[in-house]
């Protein structure tokens, strides 16, 4: 999982996110001259940056991001899996970008190869009295090759029909598209658009409402409206949004599930617990709006809450069937171990909370957690470095200790974490991918993938790098020089906070004065320049002739 996860009481909320220019991740496009189905590989990615205002024009703003909106829509009606503005939205915030600016070429290749994208899409448009002129053109990431353009001329009334125009020259091999339902009227879409784009909740909601007026019944505008209420804290509002929803929508499935997810934090349990079962029970031959392993997570989450009985069904029934669903979800894994050590059963949560640790190395809660479950079967020194290591990622330790002798508990209360997000999330983790051989010996593998890691980050191949490198991690999750190279691309990325996380892990499993004066680069991107000075002291202590960490501290002063 390339992207960072903000946790705050066990919730992951991704919050609102303003601007113009966004990223989307999806499968590739194909090669044009041959079928799709031959010819793209699963794990391609496609970047489709919003369109450029050609004339700069204020009230033309909304079209830049209906662009992006619109392709994406008609190519994933070409069966084309073009994933969602939400994980555009969350790919763009991850890498730390300005939202509301212009990238040059050179970036838009770089960052396509940040998220692993073999091909870029860019484009500008143009309008001319009544008359809309828009023109697009894909980039190879790998050769950074402009592929030809593409144009089409329309009046704007008739935008939605230039975009599937667009994306039909794009791919012209694709299949015929299949759409569900009609387009909305022109007024309507362009308040949605502006709905999603504005700069407060309050204008976002504005326009939503605005659209939903226009056009009652319009379930897209019902959405986005539930996540600016929820982004309020407004629950019951974004709960009516959600039942808004009509259950004749393609939408229906992921409005029931964030309606569940208003419930839960209403403390409404039984009716979530309700709502996120009927996910379960129906998902024969259902659409894969929702992933299966976020309802039954979250079954198991309301379980923890609410408390449960064998009959009801105990939380680690749930939380199971959630991870043999999405075995990669560093998150469900957690939950489970969690759910085990609430129950004081330590050996399953010792299995479970180790495979957390060895998806997500930087998550300081599974740390804390597996130190715990450690110390209660009498591993205390395993234990002790756990709680070590949790010490150093997480500003909280010392409060977690508090709360769990308070409780007197192993671990506090409040640590389970819900998926907020009913879609699964990208890849599949490190160990869906995992070299593996019962003849082979298992340093070897680790060894393999981290030389191979370390070629492709001086080749700047940095998405595969980093793909190879957590190979490393997950077959061997203390490895000191692959979190170095972690943490160097993550600073590389403009990503200075997921490299702070991955150099202390290397730091804590070697101390090592490349990966201090790495870490003290992180935190003066931080603009934290005391704890960079302590850094370089301490990488002075190791080498007390690094010219590099001599250079930096001399800048510091």
């Amino acid at each position: 999982m390339t992207n960072k996860k903000r946790r705050q009481g066990g919730w992951r909320l991704s919050g609102r996110r303003a601007g113009h220019l966004f990223l989307i991740s999806a499968a590739a496009f194909l090669v044009l001259a041959q079928p799709a189905a031959t010819q793209r590989p699963a794990n391609d990615r496609i970047l489709v940056v919003p369109f450029e205002n050609a004339a700069h024009e204020p009230r033309l703003h909304w079209l830049s991001e209906a662009s992006a909106v619109l392709l994406g829509d008609e190519l994933r009606a070409r069966g084309l899996p073009a994933i969602s503005r939400d994980d555009r939205v969350r790919a763009f915030e991850d890498l730390h970008l300005p939202v509301d600016a212009t990238l040059s070429r050179a970036t838009v290749i770089k960052v396509g190869r940040l998220v692993g994208a073999s091909e870029v899409v860019v484009g500008t448009f143009a309008v001319d009295g009544d008359t809309l002129k828009v023109e697009a053109h894909a980039i190879r990431v790998d050769v950074g090759r402009l592929e030809p353009t593409v144009a089409d001329r329309a009046p704007l009334t008739d935008l939605f029909a230039a975009f599937r125009r667009i994306a039909s020259r794009l791919a012209p091999d694709s299949r015929a598209p299949a759409y569900s339902s009609a387009y909305p009227p022109l007024t309507s879409f362009e308040n949605y658009v502006k709905g999603l784009v504005a700069d407060t909740p309050a204008a976002q909601a504005k326009f939503l409402e605005g659209a939903i007026k226009l056009l009652p019944g319009y379930d897209r505008a019902e959405l986005a409206l539930w996540s600016v209420r929820s982004g309020l804290a407004d629950h019951v509002s974004a709960l009516a949004a959600a039942r808004a929803v009509s259950s004749s929508s393609p939408l229906f499935r992921r409005a029931r599930f964030l309606s569940g997810i208003s419930l839960v934090q209403l403390k409404r349990y039984d009716e979530a617990f309700t709502t996120f079962k009927a996910l379960t029970d129906d998902a024969a031959g259902a659409d894969k709006s929702v992933d299966l392993a976020a309802a039954w997570n979250n079954l198991g989450v309301i379980q923890i809450r609410r408390g449960s009985t064998p009959e009801t069904g105990t939380p680690t029934f749930f939380l199971t069937k959630a991870a043999e669903a999405s075995p990669g979800d560093s998150d469900v894994l957690f939950n489970l171990g969690y759910a085990y050590l609430l129950d004081r059963n330590t050996q399953g949560a010792t299995y479970w909370l180790r495979e957390a640790v060895r998806r997500d190395p930087s998550d300081a809660d599974a740390h804390f957690a597996l130190a715990a479950a450690l110390q209660s079967s009498a591993s205390d020194v395993e234990a002790g470095r756990e709680r070590e290591l949790a010490r150093r990622l997480s500003s909280r330790y010392e409060e977690l200790e508090r709360r769990a002798a308070a409780e007197r508990m192993p671990v506090p209360k409040g640590l389970e974490r819900i998926r907020t997000d009913p879609e699964k999330p990208a890849g599949g983790g490190p160990d869906a991918a995992v070299s593996t051989s019962a003849q082979q010996d298992q340093r070897d593998v680790v060894k393999f993938h981290l030389d191979r890691g370390q070629r492709l980050y001086e080749r700047e191949a940095d998405a595969d790098a980093l793909s190879e490198l957590r190979r490393a991690v997950y077959l061997s999750p203390y490895e000191a020089k692959a979190h170095l190279l972690i943490g160097r691309i993550h600073l590389r990325a403009g990503r200075p906070q997921e490299a702070v996380n991955a150099l202390k892990i290397s730091i804590w499993s070697e101390d090592t004065v490349a990966a201090r004066v790495a870490l003290a680069d992180a935190y003066l991107k931080l603009q934290n320049p005391t704890a960079a000075r302590v850094e370089l002291e301490r990488a002075l202590a190791l080498d007390p002739n690094s010219a590099e960490a001599k250079r930096m501290i001399a800048a510091i002063k």
